[in-house]
């Protein structure tokens, strides 16, 4: 099979540790964003932004929201291989595409980032370079079709998320996470893959009513994200508390959509959200589980409506 040629910039390179993987069998959702923000602090380099991660950094690149697309899973020993481009360069913001592939250049997952340039302690926005600009040019590349939303709005405006907003609406209470140190950046900010990972910690409190209506006997279910968009709000540090006020959304002949506010309990602010496509698959066949009419209708009740990324 002839797949689309790799995007300009080479970036994170690997493959799966078997650590790394879940109850599917495949490379959790945490690692898969872990893979992301290494990937951009490539592309921070490739945009000549030297240093940007670290301390003693004068400036760096913050992602506002990414939106992700899974379309091959990564089992153990895996290779992969992330390249990114330029979509979108504005006057202090920008839209990039990190790609990551298999060996064989098969798509496997594309993280589309709504990155800010901001000056490293405050995160005050301010524009770009005369240097990066000119690296932009070269890194510009059209969004490939396959990292394009299939199933999620990404026009949506984020609404605003809180605690009170998700008791009111009916939203189920699902994790209680801490961040500690050795989560944070150079900066002391809790990193970006965490955000997915506490959510996946603690998705199965939601969920599994959901897989034992999907899984007949003789099956072993897992679930599995097919797309997602994370809109980033507020960065904890070491110490801080995490809620994460979950609710089913729409309910599909194969699919769950879900949405998930990660909330701060101590203001009631919330730090990030999350609207997930999920499924349910069979781990010995690898293929997606139908429930009945009847299953799905037991579990329309978790539906909270009103819910939004």
């Amino acid at each position: 099979m002839t797949h689309p040629a790799p995007l300009p910039a080479p970036l994170y390179q690997g493959s799966v540790n078997t650590w790394e993987c879940d109850d599917g069998g495949h490379l959790n959702i945490r690692f898969h964003f872990e893979r992301a923000f290494i990937g951009l602090a490539h592309m921070a380099r490739a945009l000549e932004l030297p240093r940007a991660h670290t301390e003693s950094a004068g400036s760096t690149l913050i992602a506002r929201e990414v939106h992700a697309r899974f379309l091959k899973e990564a089992r153990p020993g895996a290779p992969l291989i992330m390249h990114g481009g330029v979509v979108e360069f504005g006057e202090s913001d920008a839209t990039l595409c990190l790609d990551m592939r298999h060996h064989d250049g098969a798509p496997g997952t594309a993280f589309t980032f709504k990155v800010r340039h901001v000056e490293t302690r405050g995160l005050r926005s301010f524009p770009w370079s005369a240097r990066t600009k000119d690296a932009a040019k070269r890194l510009r590349y059209k969004l490939p079709e396959h990292a394009k939303p299939r199933s999620i709005d990404l026009g949506a405006t984020p609404v605003a998320a809180s605690r009170a907003g998700a008791i009111a609406l009916g939203a189920t209470r699902i994790g209680g996470a801490l961040v500690q140190p050795d989560q944070c950046d150079a900066l002391g900010r809790l990193r970006g893959e965490h955000i997915p990972g506490r959510i996946s910690d603690s998705a199965p409190n939601l969920l599994a009513p959901w897989r034992q209506a999907a899984t007949a006997d003789g099956v072993q279910p897992a679930g599995a994200v097919v797309e997602a968009r994370v809109v980033f709000r507020k960065f904890p540090r070491a110490g801080e508390l995490i809620e994460i006020h979950s609710g089913i959304v729409e309910i599909g002949d194969k699919t769950l959509r879900i949405v998930h506010w990660v909330i701060d309990p101590e203001s009631g602010g919330a730090w990030a959200s999350m609207e997930a496509v999920a499924l349910t698959f069979d781990t010995k066949t690898r293929k997606a589980l139908t429930p009945s009419a009847e299953a799905r209708e037991r579990v329309a009740k978790l539906v909270v409506a009103g819910l939004k990324v």
